[in-house]
């Protein structure tokens, strides 16, 4: 059942429903073109017809982490002033979490100046692959706006799912409750990680290890979550009725997406030609584009009228891939 028809049920709403459990947009970049000949004014149309045809159009506040304190976005090198790992934007663009080098969970502008530690590493644990839940307040149903981090923890072997609010100055977060569906057996409560906030529900996406499946997450409903299908690294839609994931095919990872809104769960292969490993998929704030991870640079697919076209290289830079709202 979708995220959108599991809503659409009054009885299983919860008034209360625990407050935890988003992501992270275009800019031109031109490569360079053969100097002009010695006819200048033949050279200078020369000139603009090559950097026309050599333009890559990169989506916009499109950022890319990569562990270091440099993050490129729109194809420009920041630097954060710190380590930056595992980057992602709130909504609106306003703020960026990662985190730092020594493994606390961090918040900053988007030039990493005004840092905030939301959240100091007590020491032993990784934590990894923040991701925001910002939602407006429900009044009809009670359920108070939202402003949260929610990431994975590793403690003392065990990975767990915790949540904190994203205001906080060194705070303490909290492990995220995760019950299942009816019928559904028991919600793995440990081995969950890359955790992925999608719409204005705060509805979340996360990948178990152990299982190898892709869970959803609903904070609406008492009985939480379910199991949706085999895959990992999954980055919901922003409209929450499409989740992408990563899936090995014949020895590569391939990008697969699964359609929620129609009940019927369908899931297909959007990258079927890739010979590569394509990782770390993430939604643009429309939802027609895909940014993920390959070998060699960063790469998008978008939405086509027959479902997405094929890859095409958008930076030579490798790493975890960002939409800036």
């Amino acid at each position: 059942m979708s995220a959108r028809n599991r809503r659409s049920t009054a009885a299983v709403i919860t008034a209360g429903a625990a407050a935890l459990l988003t992501l992270c947009g275009t800019a031109a970049t031109a490569t360079a073109v053969p100097s002009s000949r010695s006819d200048a004014k033949t050279g200078a149309a020369m000139v603009a017809a090559a950097a026309s045809a050599q333009t890559v159009i990169v989506p916009r506040g499109l950022a890319i982490s990569d562990g270091t304190r440099h993050v490129v976005v729109n194809g420009k090198s920041i630097d954060f002033g710190t380590i930056v790992r595992d980057l992602a934007w709130n909504p609106s663009g306003s703020k960026a979490a990662f985190v730092d080098g020594h493994g606390n969970l961090v918040v900053s502008d988007p030039d990493g100046s005004h840092r905030v530690i939301v959240a100091a590493n007590p020491g032993g644990q990784t934590w990894s692959h923040p991701t925001w839940q910002v939602t407006a307040a429900d009044r009809a149903n009670g359920i108070p706006a939202k402003n949260n981090l929610i990431f994975a923890a590793k403690i003392n072997g065990k990975t767990v799912l915790e949540g904190i609010k994203a205001t906080s100055d060194h705070g303490r977060p909290a492990k995220i409750s995760l019950n299942g569906d009816p019928g559904d057996g028991n919600i793995p409560q440990t081995n969950n990680s890359w955790p992925n906030v999608g719409g204005s529900y705060g509805t979340a996406v996360y990948e178990n290890t152990h299982t190898g499946e892709v869970y959803i997450r609903d904070d609406y409903l008492r009985q939480q979550g379910s199991a949706l299908t085999k895959g990992s690294e999954p980055a919901l839609s922003p409209d929450d009725e499409e989740v992408v994931f990563v899936r090995s095919v014949h020895g590569h990872d391939h990008l697969f997406v699964e359609d929620l809104s129609g009940g019927t769960n369908d899931v297909k292969d959007v990258t079927p030609g890739a010979t590569t490993d394509y990782t770390e998929p993430t939604w643009s704030p429309n939802g027609k584009t895909i940014a993920f991870r390959a070998p060699t640079g960063t790469y998008t697919i978008t939405k086509t009228a027959h479902g997405f076209g094929k890859p095409v290289k958008v930076s030579r830079h490798t790493g975890l891939p960002a939409y800036r709202g």
